[in-house]
């Protein structure tokens, strides 16, 4: 069991209280979002109510009585000599509990039509595969190797099959560099915001992240990384490790232009600093071509979640053949290989990607339109993104109210991820990422409840007093791709 310090809870609690709402009632509502988002792992112990009262410089009977709506909403439990313990509810459905609706939390598209050939494809060869082998294999099938390498190379980035080690999964691949590329206290350069789960894994192994500003680009700011910022962080910090998103960044959406991708390179060799690119998106382009590779001298992540289907836990590492090698001799015993069927069923579809990417264009161009439209028509105080790429937009809401939204939106059906779920240490309370690949359908539905939870949000100033009513169902706590 893990416990959490009131020194780290309470920044995740930074904003907490709510104008015209009783203190242990903000309180108690913000404990909950934490645990929802998985910014509080269920089964983390809170502090003590006299040390987390001395924290945020309340009374104890404020922390008393938060804990005690906890207890009653089932996100706690205490136990005399043990202390109080962070607990998720059971799913949605009993007496009293809204029904789920619609699921925002994950950014993600349908599965594409051209896997469903290849599975079929794939499982006629499985056979033969299997009484060849064991199937436990460290670095991935040769052949979908030379097909991912031969992929790099047509888009500009000359790639070898022994330059190329398949994973369950971009998320598998980022964990495997954090415990082979770094130790415990290394410092790592990371963008802010930035996928959550990418934190996730630098955390698990003792790393600090050091952040660096990205903005989504709007329709009077090109958006972007920070160059002071990112040169400051390199020659203050000297990171062992950076990792970065810079083709249609998740959340903001922005692509490093081409000048600034070769500037980081030069300061990755300056400071010896090992980049690790996450490209997951890179291909994902609605308005005009694809941003090319980052330059060669950096460790390239992928993955076939974002293109073909997330259902096909397919990743890979571009790096030189020695990294390659070393990170396949450290895999075990974490991972002993990747799943066989699903690199079949890669191998199969990878040659018709092109064919999916034109397909998905027009899906996330009819998603991206419309749901800036919808929010532009219900929400117009709001400020939208320019959006060129991607499958989410990043929000601003024009006051700190993500987390309140986010809790007023679940009482009603409606599951997204608050703003500091994105961030270090309970930052973009002012953002919402709503993510636009499901659909106008969707999107038609889910805008308008959003509407009206922010009406609520703006009106009442609530967060939550009542409870997070559906704390549970589709989408688990911490779960945000």
């Amino acid at each position: 069991m893990v416990g959490t310090g009131p020194r780290s809870l309470a920044p995740l609690l930074d904003g907490w209280r709510t104008a015209g709402e009783p203190a242990f009632r903000s309180l108690a509502a913000r404990v909950r979002l934490l645990a929802v988002d998985g910014r509080l792992a269920s089964g983390s112990r809170l502090p003590a109510e006299r040390e987390l009262a001395a924290a945020l410089g309340v009374s104890r009977t404020t922390v008393s009585a938060a804990y005690a709506q906890l207890r009653v909403s089932g996100h706690l439990e205490s136990t005399r000599g043990s202390g109080s313990v962070v607990r998720l509810p059971p799913a949605p459905g009993g007496r009293g509990r809204a029904p789920v609706v619609l699921d925002l939390t994950r950014a993600v598209l349908p599965c594409a039509p051209q896997v469903h050939a290849a599975a079929v494809r794939a499982a006629a060869e499985l056979p033969a595969r299997a009484a060849a082998g064991s199937g436990y294999d460290l670095v991935g099938l040769p052949e979908l190797r030379e097909l991912v390498a031969a992929r790099y190379t047509a888009r500009g980035l000359p790639t070898r099959a022994d330059e190329v080690l398949v994973t369950p999964g971009a998320q598998a691949a980022i964990g495997l560099l954090a415990r082979t590329l770094t130790s415990p206290g290394d410092r790592v350069l990371v963008e802010s915001p930035t996928y959550p789960h990418a934190l996730d894994a630098l955390r698990a192994v003792g790393a600090r992240p050091v952040a660096v500003p990205v903005r989504a680009p709007g329709a009077r700011d090109a958006g972007g990384w920070d160059e002071e910022a990112l040169e400051g962080a390199f020659a203050r910090t000297r990171p062992s490790l950076a990792h970065l998103m810079p083709s249609f960044h998740n959340p903001t959406g922005a692509v490093m232009p081409p000048g600034q991708r070769r500037a980081v390179v030069e300061l990755a060799r300056r400071y010896g600093t090992r980049l690790v690119v996450d490209e997951t998106t890179a291909e994902l382009a609605i308005d005009g071509p694809a941003p090319g590779p980052f330059p060669a001298d950096a460790v390239h992540v992928g993955s076939v979640a974002k293109t073909l289907w997330g259902g096909l836990r397919i990743g890979w590492v571009r790096a030189d053949a020695r990294t390659v090698r070393h990170l396949a001799q450290h895999r075990s015993p974490w991972e002993l290989g990747t799943a066989v069927l699903d690199q079949l069923v890669v191998a199969h579809a990878l040659p018709e990607l092109d064919d999916v990417l034109a397909t998905r264009r027009e899906q996330l161009r009819a998603g991206r339109d419309a749901l800036l439209g919808l929010l532009a028509a219900h929400l117009p105080g709001w400020g939208l993104p320019r959006v060129a790429g991607g499958f989410c937009a990043w929000v601003e809401l024009g006051s700190e109210s993500s987390s309140a939204l986010v809790t007023a939106a679940r009482r009603r059906g409606l599951h997204l991820t608050a703003g500091p779920r994105f961030g270090l240490d309970g930052a973009f309370e002012r953002f919402l990422r709503v993510p636009y690949g499901y659909g106008t359908g969707v999107l038609e539905r889910a805008v308008p409840v959003l509407a009206e939870a922010w009406a609520e949000v703006r009106t009442d100033g609530a967060d939550g007093a009542g409870g997070l009513d559906g704390a549970g169902g589709p989408g688990q706590p911490g779960d945000v791709v």
